[in-house]
């Protein structure tokens, strides 16, 4: 099925992103060859050790640049990574790295 951008499109993409982010601890919505993005996957897959751990590649989906405009529409950012810890909005790789090296995405971890 072939998402547009319709009302009755938007609201199941909202439902996707949604359901994602309420379902894992964290959520990354990334491009596969974004270099920023690499960093971030990292971030939480080797120094943090995260589990449950859900990476969205929109440029692998067809329907990525539907997510990836109603993400900056729920979120007000545009680019990627567009991570989400706890159903908490972190932001991109640089909102991640500062909150990592702050020791407040430890606390949003619960860790």
């Amino acid at each position: 099925m072939t998402l547009h951008a319709s009302s009755s499109s938007s609201s199941t993409i909202q439902e996707l992103i949604q359901n994602e982010i309420d379902n894992h601890q964290v959520v990354v919505f990334s491009k596969s060859r974004c270099p920023f993005c690499a960093m971030t996957k990292q971030l939480f897959r080797e120094t943090l050790g995260v589990e449950d751990f859900k990476v969205i590649e929109l440029d692998l989906r067809p329907d990525g640049g539907d997510i990836q405009k109603e993400l900056a529409q729920m979120t007000g950012q545009r680019t990627v990574p567009n991570t989400f810890v706890n159903q908490q909005h972190v932001g991109g790789n640089d909102n991640a790295q500062a909150a990592y090296a702050s020791g407040d995405l430890q606390k949003l971890l619960g860790m």
